[in-house]
């Protein structure tokens, strides 16, 4: 039973992979077994760390870069991809960006980037590859969602609204692929000790009010992560569609 975790001989695509969660998924995915191609805007193309500890496992690992802001890049990353005649069995769509600014100082730029990087980008790389994959009968996407998928958050309305969507598309390319032999899901972290969260852990109060209200009294790290990753990228979640799984130390259950 418990070789449908086995990924040996699987290629897992991994967005947003040289640093915090993106790259304990893209570490963890290697352990269990797959090859990863990594790519983000500011990847080393030649010895990244994340590079280094994938093929430190005895996978292989390629690296590209790509700006999830500039959606002429993203589709240039796609056809490269495609060109390469690499189909990716596992597609992890990770990479986002946030921008913290009250509602009535939330500038166009600041919109605007926020959408394309979490949403936009996300849809684009998903229907190029996703075609692929449904022409080939299987694959398996994984959506970064957030907390904030379901709950509105404090100055990040760009954000907010950018992982709202992620939760809708998750179920609509679900809805439409399930059938077709995908699996689409998404992983919803709480509050995770990464960049992103970095302002939130350097302000005593909000980082103290954080805290009291996760259950388990941590923040969360990039680790927390392999085990769900595996588990949605996996033949284990064969029957798996359409969902959001949350894993955030108990924050929502309070």
């Amino acid at each position: 039973m418990l070789n449908t975790f086995d990924l040996t001989g699987k290629t897992a695509l991994v967005t947003g992979c040289k640093r915090g969660i993106g790259r304990g998924m893209a570490e963890a995915l290697a352990q269990a077994g797959a090859d990863i191609i990594g790519v983000s805007a500011t990847l080393e193309l030649d010895g990244s760390a994340v590079g280094q500890a994938v093929e430190a496992l005895g996978r292989k690992f390629t690296a590209y870069q790509s700006d999830f802001s500039d959606r002429v890049a993203v589709k240039a990353f796609a056809a490269e991809l495609e060109a390469s005649g690499v189909v990716p069995d596992i597609l992890i769509n990770n990479a986002g960006t946030i921008k913290r600014k009250p509602a009535a100082e939330h500038d166009d730029g600041l919109w605007d980037e926020v959408i394309e990087v979490n949403l936009s980008a996300q849809f684009v790389l998903s229907r190029e590859i996703g075609r692929q994959m449904v022409a080939r009968g299987s694959g398996k996407i994984i959506f970064t969602a957030s907390l904030l998928t379901f709950q509105g958050g404090i100055t990040v309305p760009g954000y907010a609204a950018s992982k709202g969507g992620i939760g809708q598309l998750t179920k609509a390319l679900a809805n439409e692929w399930a059938g077709k032999g995908l699996n689409v899901n998404a992983i919803a972290p709480g509050y995770i000790a990464t960049d992103n969260t970095q302002a939130l852990q350097d302000d005593a109060d909000r980082s103290k009010a954080i805290l009291e209200r996760i259950p388990q009294g941590r923040w969360g790290r990039p680790e927390d992560f392999a085990g769900p990753s595996v588990f949605l990228a996996s033949d284990a979640a064969n029957y798996v569609n359409g969902e959001v799984l949350v894993v955030d130390g108990g924050w929502m259950g309070r």
